[in-house]
């Protein structure tokens, strides 16, 4: 082998050497601050003696924390390694997903968030039960699950494989210490230690990236020259509105397919739901979710600035052609270690910045499964009579087993190419049903739970038929040209060809695409809404066979009330009772009546084998004081179904069991405690 660096290990690459002490300070040191705000939540700024406690922070958390923390869940290394490659190896109309941001934002804050927050569950997965059943709860959770433990797998490969550019330490190596860290600090604690983790860890991601894009345009004659040559090089374009699907990235797929995409991730994801509800009020979760519109865009901005600039480094010279990196997701270290490696501390400060992506979104992913885990499977189904002691220790357990898990999931990871596309098709796969799954019982109360479970099962099926189907086969997708032609003795040295120079000739996609199934070459940015509409499709033509849900026996509270002020707005007053859902008064007073029914084999609190259902048994004696009230009687089961449950989020304040004062100070009855407009915002 030469001696000449270049021709190094293409596993390491040519600038392994130069990652100093103070580089390894500053790495080590954004451990250590992770690892001790972990130990501070453990053992100091709270006890986490209670799920509650540790899963939510008593619902108490601040909107600024919150904000930040939800900006830094999915901006991961992913983003920050994955954007800067596209704007290299594909060109900008990537950047036109920032106005899909615009959409999902409103949406999310409106249409589905108070959905979630005033039902004020701990899963988002429990809302599953309360409008359809237990299974379709279970479907959702055990779907999610699996999602997660495969993104966080991809999160923990993309910065290892960053790491083992810059320093030569080992892919395994950076991620059993990525791995461990995070699931340290999150399994000690809990979601209040996962939130302020992520509050330091964006700041490095920002800082980071904004170093990178400057010092870069600045050392090559700013970003002007940047964007001229990006232009003249084919890497500048925002208006392919090519209608094709097939087409990689086009106007209509980064924004309307993008939406879906989001959606599935800000809307219902279980990572979002929680951290939203963490916060005391629905404003608060309203204004932390504004402030990621742009967060988002700001940030991912950034990213691509680096990626051009990156560009007008190598436009002349490839790193992938002459072997420098061996994949496109390398690009962005070697480049760093090329114009900043002299500088002592800097490489250190880049690769905190991935590395702080990746904790943020493990430590979020970790933390939700968990949840879910306790919620939607150990108390639904296994036992449900444990003390608050037990539960949280359970919690913690649990937290740790999924970050092991998802570390022997990288060698997975390891195989699914491009970061960047390979997360989204993920969250396009099996998000798209799940967001459809919720879109179906939240807009359309007629959708029974049959149509819902066939939906989703038939969606997941397709979808995945789709997405393995396309990662088999790998479509051909069109690139702009590369060029060598500034450094041709590498070039000729590192693939051995001698004499006549022969560069790489342009593919022909439609000819080598033309033996793949049409339906495989679908632009991975179509999947999500591919996944929800099925679940909508086949869950409405399923109720209406099976016998449809009346939607006056439907718990308002798990309806958005757009479809009422539709119904009101387009259909004739004579079939307003047939379509509409009842309110939420008139729906508390059939269900306190008929859960006075003593003797009911419906509402009783035993099940038929004799044991008592987790899922339906009261947490305190406010329900039976309710339903006594009601009937005028004095012994009666103290009994809850889903819907009761439903009754007893609503019927108080989301802060009633912490704070049962009224604006003006006064002790009230829950039902009139502080409501959610009215309560103050603590920043």
């Amino acid at each position: 082998m030469s001696d000449d660096p270049i021709l190094a290990s293409p596993e390491t690459s040519l600038l392994v050497n130069r990652f100093t002490l103070w580089d390894y300070l500053v790495f080590s040191g954004m451990l250590c601050v992770s690892a001790s705000i972990g130990i501070y939540y453990a053992f100091f700024g709270s006890k986490n003696a209670t799920p509650d406690e540790f899963l939510m922070g008593s619902r108490n958390l601040r909107v600024a924390p919150v904000a930040l923390s939800i900006l830094a869940s999915f901006m991961s290394a992913i983003t920050l390694l994955g954007t800067a490659t596209e704007m290299y190896v594909y060109g900008t109309q990537y950047l036109l997903i920032i106005l899909s941001y615009c959409f999902v934002i409103p949406a999310t804050a409106y249409l589905y968030m108070p959905i979630f927050y005033k039902l004020q569950v701990t899963s988002a997965y429990e809302y599953l039960e309360l409008r359809f059943n237990h299974i379709i709860r279970t479907i959702g959770c055990l779907t999610f699950s699996v999602q997660m433990l495969i993104y966080m797998a991809i999160v923990l490969y993309a910065p290892a494989l960053a790491l083992s550019q810059v320093t030569g330490i080992s892919v395994w190596t950076s991620v059993l210490s990525i791995g461990i860290v995070c699931t340290f600090y999150t399994s000690v604690g809990g979601i209040k230690a996962v939130v302020w983790t992520d509050v330091f860890q964006i700041f490095l991601m920002f800082s980071s990236m904004l170093l990178v894009a400057i010092k870069g345009a600045y050392s090559i004659g700013g970003f002007g020259y940047v964007f001229d040559l990006a232009s003249r090089n084919q890497r500048v374009e925002f208006f392919n509105f090519n209608p094709d699907p097939t087409d990689r990235h086009t106007v209509w797929g980064l924004i309307i397919g993008c939406y879906f995409t989001w959606m599935s991730i800000y809307a219902v994801s279980q990572a979002m739901v929680q951290r939203y509800l963490t916060l005391p009020n629905l404003r608060g979760a309203r204004r932390a979710i504004w402030f990621n519109l742009p967060g988002l865009s700001f940030l991912l901005i950034i990213c691509a600035l680096a990626g051009l600039v990156m560009y007008a480094k190598y436009y002349d010279c490839d790193p992938l052609l002459t072997k420098k990196v061996t994949s496109s997701d390398q690009l962005l270290p070697l480049y760093v270690m090329d114009i900043l490696g002299l500088f002592p501390g800097i490489p250190g400060l880049f690769v905190s910045g991935i590395f702080s992506g990746a904790l943020s979104t493990v430590s979020s992913g970790v933390n939700s499964l968990a949840a879910v885990t306790l919620e939607d499977v150990i108390k639904r189904h296994i036992k449900s009579d444990m003390s608050d002691r037990f539960a949280t220790n359970l919690t913690k357990g649990l937290a740790m087993s999924y970050g092991f898990i998802a570390i022997i999931l990288v060698i997975i990871a390891q195989n699914l190419g491009n970061v960047l596309q390979a997360a989204l098709s993920i969250f396009g796969i099996v998000g798209g049903p799940l967001l459809g799954v919720f879109t179906l019982g939240i807009f359309f109360p007629f959708a029974n739970s049959i149509g819902a479970g066939v939906g989703i099962i038939g969606s997941l099926m397709t979808c995945f038929w789709i997405g393995f189907g396309s990662f088999y086969f790998k479509p051909a997708v069109r690139k702009p040209p590369v060029s060598v032609l500034g450094c041709l003795p590498l070039y000729l040295n590192v693939t051995g060809q001698h004499g006549n120079v022969t560069l790489p000739v342009p593919l022909d996609v439609d000819l080598a695409n033309q033996d793949i199934m049409w339906i495989y070459k679908i632009s991975y940015v179509w999947y999500s809404m591919i996944g929800c509409m099925l679940v909508v499709f086949i869950g409405i033509i399923v109720s209406f066979i099976t016998g449809y849900k009346k939607p006056s026996d439907v718990n308002p509270r798990t309806v958005n009330p757009l479809h009422n002020f539709l119904c009101k707005r387009f259909l004739p007053k004579t079939l307003h009772d047939k379509f509409l859902v009842k309110s939420i008064e008139e729906y508390d007073k059939e269900q306190m009546i008929t859960l006075g029914r003593a003797g009911s084999p419906e509402f009783t609190r035993d099940s038929r084998n004799g044991k008592v259902n987790p899922a339906f048994v009261a947490s305190d004696d406010k329900e039976l004081a309710l339903v006594s009230s009601v009937r005028g009687a004095t012994n009666i089961q103290a009994t809850t179904t889903p819907e009761l449950k439903a009754v007893r989020a609503f019927g108080e304040s989301p802060i009633s069991d912490r704070r049962k004062t009224s604006a003006n100070g006064v002790t009230g009855s829950p039902m009139k405690a502080l409501s959610e407009d009215e309560a103050a915002t603590p920043l």
